[in-house]
């Protein structure tokens, strides 16, 4: 499986994602080319190499009508909230509403696929300035949302993720920074408010590093591409990028991306268990199709013997973290149990492709899983009864028509 593992010491920036994601591509200068000539008003894109204590990397410039960014308290270029609305190198619909931001994404020369990314990305963003600020999103009108470096920045590091296309992404833990720092709104605590808002759920910590490592930008285009925030796993390493941030600290201020091959994804999993020796079959049936609809990973019955010699079954839903609760509430709902036990187990899977294959009956999908060193194949059940269904033959028959011996 091609894995991406984001390695976040220093925190995030959408300037330090995009150098360190083009440290992995082979054509870094005709992807440049390529996101220049996406239509970004007056924003041209470039890559310089750049050493943060003896280690060699890239360093993502952005010029708006020909200037750069100044440093700022964190790492250098990505303003997110630094500044005042008096910008004077910016064109004036830079700073419009959410709604502009929408237009000017909208007509961008970037893949629909890009363009879905990059405006879920800004919605994360726009989703927690509304909540910091108590306004509604579509009355949004922040320096966040219309400067046109962040819509280079996210557009960029949108891009080379669709072309790097990796099957998962993980992530370390994030260092925040500490500190305070200043925005048109005043001094605010690192992480800033709207960074904050945003990293909930991530596992985040504070090195105390002076200085504001984890932008909104960052953060936001961590939490849309990320599965899991987690050590690395095993990795057989293919390339490293570097992307570098311009301030200088005790510290290498950079992003590390790995990116390589894995056998499976690791992840976490609940079960849910309980007893039921009242329901009958078609309850607990009806009880399990209602998990499977709400998100459950599986749902199974095995019979035990329970007090006073009742025959009886064991309950269990698989799920992801996250849904628990919701589990918790539909088993209390919709089984006769009063108890329910619960279980952290980790989950390791093969990486799942589906394909059409064309036979003598039509196209039939075929479910392909690959890891481990293995690789298992078979034909989607749904499609082989509907052949047999039509021609009034036997599920082996078709088989054995589309798997010669």
């Amino acid at each position: 499986m091609k894995t991406l593992y984001l390695e976040c010491n220093m925190g995030a920036a959408g300037d330090m994602l995009m150098a360190a994601l083009l440290g992995l591509h082979d054509n870094p200068n005709e992807f440049l080319e390529k996101l220049n000539s996406t239509g970004i008003p007056n924003v041209v894109v470039s890559a310089e190499p750049s050493v943060k204590c003896g280690i060699t990397g890239t360093h993502i410039k952005v010029t708006v009508n020909g200037e750069e960014e100044e440093p700022d308290h964190g790492h250098g270029r990505e303003h997110n909230h630094e500044h005042s609305h008096e910008h004077h190198h910016e064109p004036e619909h830079s700073h419009g509403s959410y709604h502009n931001i929408e237009h000017l994404i909208g007509h961008l020369k970037i893949t629909d696929n890009v363009k879905k990314n990059v405006l879920a990305v800004y919605a994360l963003i726009a989703g927690a300035e509304s909540h910091v600020h108590g306004v509604p999103v579509n009355q949004i009108h922040f320096h966040e949302l219309g400067q046109m470096d962040a819509v280079a920045d996210i557009t960029g590091v949108c891009m080379l993720m669709e072309e790097l296309a990796p099957d998962v992404v993980f992530a370390s833990p994030v260092n925040t920074g500490s500190g305070h720092v200043r925005c048109a709104h005043g001094i605010l605590p690192v992480p800033a408010p709207a960074a904050a808002y945003i990293l909930r759920n991530v596992p985040i910590y504070s090195d105390e590093t002076k200085g504001e490592l984890c932008t909104p930008t960052g953060a936001a285009l961590l939490k849309h591409f990320v599965k899991e925030f987690r050590a690395m796993p095993v990795i057989t390493v293919d390339k490293i990028g570097y992307g570098m941030g311009k301030k200088d600290f005790g510290k290498a201020n950079c992003i590390r991306a790995f990116m390589g091959e894995s056998n499976c994804v690791n992840e976490e999993v609940i079960e849910l268990v309980c007893n039921l020796d009242d329901m009958t079959p078609e309850s607990v049936a009806f009880a399990q199709q209602l998990l499977f609809e709400e998100g459950a990973l599986d749902v199974y019955t095995t019979p035990i013997g329970m007090k006073k010699g009742r025959t009886g079954s064991s309950f269990t839903c698989m799920c992801r973290v996250e849904d628990k609760d919701k589990m918790l509430r539909l088993i209390f709902r919709h089984t006769t149990t009063l108890g329910i036990r619960e279980y952290s187990s980790r989950r390791y899977t093969l990486r799942k492709d589906q394909t059409e294959v064309q036979t003598k009956y039509g196209a039939i999908r075929f479910k392909t899983s690959r890891g481990f060193g293995v690789e298992k194949s078979k034909p989607e059940y749904e499609d082989l009864a509907k052949i047999a269904r039509e021609r009034n033959i036997s599920l082996q028959d078709v088989l054995k028509e589309i798997n010669p011996v």
